[in-house]
């Protein structure tokens, strides 16, 4: 255990100037000449329509636009699952929930995380080389074992979960509204079903909590401060790296900010899109300035916007779900509607990926994994599938379907959490199950189970407004194929090596730097 004890002494360390703990930066050779270094931005709850470059009624996103411009745009690029926790745990491990556990979210208590049998794509890029770094959101488990910094990452800098799963002092903007933290001594009142007041919002570096309660306003510079610096650091250092960020934006609450850019009167969620975009635009214009042609940069989202926030949720663009909405509910987040699962997709590496370039492979989050794997020159782990593929032909210009099926987990809105009731198949998509998340008026839509699935040719209905008719040609056709490609993966997925999450509760693991307190408030350090 006594390596264990030394590896969280060091994690501990608090960061000071442009000192890294626990990251060796001194390193000798050409490993940086011979591979990429990677910087992955996935944001929160962002909507397909939320990209200027998909959608020509948002104005908000200049530097994500020029990325596109310079880059590659995929337009039909998908979240492995609709919320947070699964979509993130598939990213770091190119598997569908039902092979590493997780499901659905964390909570502030939750003692486990994403299973310590599943191997992160930090931890295989650790192994070959790579100094490592997370920045942003985790929400993947962050009591114990869990934390970052025991997951392949060497720098963490963030919060562990979901900006509205603590109380802070600049509570921002939220449907509805959330107080701010307690500042007394006196018992705290939870105002709101959906507020935490009892707990305020950490803030970590590596193992410390350094800020509690947070201040959201100040968040995304704080990002992007930590975020250049390390690819400073990383690019001076000889030694390749892997900068994930977990970006607060566009999940609520929304933070107060001035932006001189934002038009009067402009919606409070067009503002955040500002702020988001020249957070992207720093880290963008830093890659420029020291690794350009050596390092390849992919932006994309966890999940569709959260419906139920009404003006401060995004755009799902011409993904509207109309069987759905005409039914009740959203077809938006939690859902397997496109407007749950679509989300923007850009892919930037100089002198590599092919500029100003609209894909339409079908692709996924989940592809992230083996991919980077694979321009790393490292190794896949061994004993277990891969739902995700390498999609470099795709990338570099040099093929164009990308996935034939892709399979779209249930995530709170129908249906048992993780489970496998929807179906890409080429242009078509297939319902086992329907319902709508909770809408900007309160509505939901009831849980459907189809025998005989519904199925969309959203070639023709991109809407998904009117499905086949059951008893015409082209339903007929395609059926036995949805059949067998869902029976085949449900068969994989029992031969495979699969792990359980562990979501036990228990208000002791709770992130508290002083329980003294109220709210566990403490000082900035």
């Amino acid at each position: 255990m006594g390596w264990l004890f030394l590896k969280v002494l060091l994690a501990g360390v608090s960061f000071s100037g442009f000192l890294y703990p626990l990251v060796d930066f001194c390193f000798s050779g050409k490993t940086r000449d011979q591979k990429p270094n990677f910087v992955i931005i996935l944001a929160d709850d962002i909507g397909w329509g939320d990209l200027g470059a998909n959608w020509a009624e948002t104005k908000d996103t200049t530097n994500l636009d020029k990325m596109a411009s310079e880059g590659m745009r995929f337009v039909d690029f998908h979240a492995a699952a609709s919320t947070c926790s699964p979509s993130r745990a598939s990213l770091l491990t190119g598997r569908l929930g039902l092979r590493n556990g997780v499901t659905h979210n964390f909570a502030v208590t939750s003692v486990g995380g994403l299973p310590l049998n599943e191997t992160t794509l930090a931890e295989v890029l650790q192994q070959a080389g790579y100094v490592t770094g997370m920045i942003g959101k985790w929400h993947l488990g962050h009591h114990g074992s869990y934390h970052p910094n025991f997951r392949g990452f060497d720098y963490y800098f963030g919060i562990p979960y979901s900006h509205d799963m603590g109380c802070t002092d600049t509570p921002g903007y939220n449907h509805p509204p959330c107080p701010a933290c307690p500042q007394g001594d006196g018992p705290s009142r939870n105002l709101q079903r959906d507020c935490y007041t009892d707990v305020a919002l950490p803030l970590y570096e590596n193992l410390n909590i350094v800020e509690q309660p947070v201040n959201l306003s100040s968040l995304a510079q704080k990002y992007a401060e930590k975020a250049t610096q390390f690819i400073q650091q990383a690019s001076t250092s000889g030694r390749p790296f892997l900068l994930y960020m977990g970006l607060a934006h566009m999940h609520v609450p929304l933070p107060v900010t001035q932006l001189p850019a934002a038009p009067q009167g402009g919606r409070l969620y067009d503002a955040g899109l500002q702020e988001m975009d020249g957070l992207v635009g720093q880290i963008k214009d830093k890659v420029d300035q020291t690794v350009k042609e050596n390092t390849f940069l992919w932006f994309t989202g966890d999940n569709g916007p959260w419906a139920q926030k009404c003006e401060l949720a995004g755009s799902v663009g011409p993904f509207t779900g109309l069987w759905q909405t005409h039914r009740g509910g959203s077809p938006a987040k939690q859902t397997t509607w496109e407007g749950g699962h679509r989300v923007p997709a850009l892919a930037y590496w100089p002198g590599r990926v092919p500029v100003n370039v609209t894909s339409t492979a079908l692709l996924s989050v989940l592809d992230i994994f083996p991919t980077v794997v694979a321009l790393a020159q490292a190794s896949l782990p061994q004993g277990r599938r891969f739902d995700g593929v390498d999609v470099s032909e795709v990338l570099f210009g040099r093929s164009q379907p990308g996935h034939r099926v892709l399979f779209h987990p249930n995530s709170g809105a129908a249906g048992e959490f993780g489970a496998l009731q929807t179906v890409r198949l080429e242009r078509y998509k297939a319902f086992y199950v329907t319902g709508g998340a909770r809408a900007c008026d309160g509505s939901t839509g009831p849980e459907l189970q189809h025998k005989f699935p519904l199925i969309f040719n959203l070639e023709d209905d991109i809407a998904e407004a009117a499905p086949l008719e059951r008893g015409g040609a082209e339903y007929q056709a395609v059926l036995p194929e949805v059949r067998k490609v869902l029976a085949d993966v449900l068969q994989d997925i029992a031969n495979d090596n699969i792990s359980r999450a562990d979501y036990t509760q228990d208000p002791s693991v709770t992130p508290c730097c002083n329980p003294c307190h109220i709210a566990c408030r403490c000082q900035a350090t």
